[in-house]
């Protein structure tokens, strides 16, 4: 279900759900400041990770904030607290925390993520135009991103559907969401029993992109960006209405 990867000694735990896949940073003492703050900081971001993993959404995001509080020009702090505000549903602050982030990284891969998960924020408020822009500004920086490559192509078919397709199809999007979480609930609780029982939890299948989606996604990277410029410039974006977390 997880796997650790290790990136400039920093460890992110990955996961993959639906069509996004999400990071959260574990800091290590050399990516935090170094002053006698710096245990302090360190272990409010550390807390705030914890609590993330937990689910504990509002409590990550409270431990967060004391670490900027400390440390303003934190990146991690920043784009962590971003992860926290999206699985609130405060979408709006979190761009703001990952644009915050984007101002003060120097890694193009943090840039990468910060760009994706704007745009998965962008899809959530039905903001389409922005979300394209986003992952172009996402794949721009990280070309081979499958994530970001699929919700490209998502975002770009919401923006060609007219208004009442859109509406139609995003409440239809909200109730296989809400099925989607159901059934994960629900295997989260089977895992816990097959645990309790001494038994191995069944592995999740990953989503599987087939050869012909992926070509043409790549299609409409290589080939469309003019166009996606122009419906930048000339279709309004949906009024209000998926994350990689670094």
């Amino acid at each position: 279900m997880e796997s650790v990867e290790t990136r400039g000694g920093d460890t992110i735990v990955k996961s993959l759900p639906a069509s996004a896949a999400c990071w959260i940073v574990i800091l290590t003492a050399s990516a935090l400041p170094s002053a006698a703050t710096a245990q302090s900081v360190r272990s409010l971001v550390n807390g705030g990770n914890d609590f993330y993993k937990e689910e504990k959404y509002p409590d990550a995001e409270v431990n967060y904030r004391k670490a900027l509080a400390k440390e303003k020009d934190l990146v991690q702090g920043h784009f962590n607290l971003g992860d926290a505000l999206g699985k609130e549903g405060k979408f709006g602050e979190a761009v703001t925390e990952y644009q915050n982030a984007l101002t003060k990284a120097e890694r193009n891969d943090t840039k990468a993520f910060a760009h994706y998960n704007i745009g998965n924020a962008m899809l959530k408020q039905q903001r389409y135009p922005e979300a394209v822009q986003s992952y172009v500004n996402a794949l721009k920086l990280n070309p081979r991103d499958e994530d970001a490559k699929y919700n490209l192509s998502y975002a770009l078919e919401k923006m060609r559907q007219p208004p009442q397709q859109q509406k139609k199809n995003d409440k239809n999007d909200k109730n296989k969401q809400k099925q989607d979480q159901q059934k994960q609930n629900q295997q989260k609780q089977d895992q816990k029993n097959q645990q309790d029982k001494q038994q191995p939890p069944p592995q999740q299948q990953q989503k599987q992109m087939s050869k012909a989606d992926a070509q043409r996604i790549l299609d409409v990277l290589k080939n469309n960006e003019k166009e996606v410029q122009k419906k930048l410039h000339t279709r309004p974006a949906a009024r209000a209405r998926t994350d990689k977390d670094w």
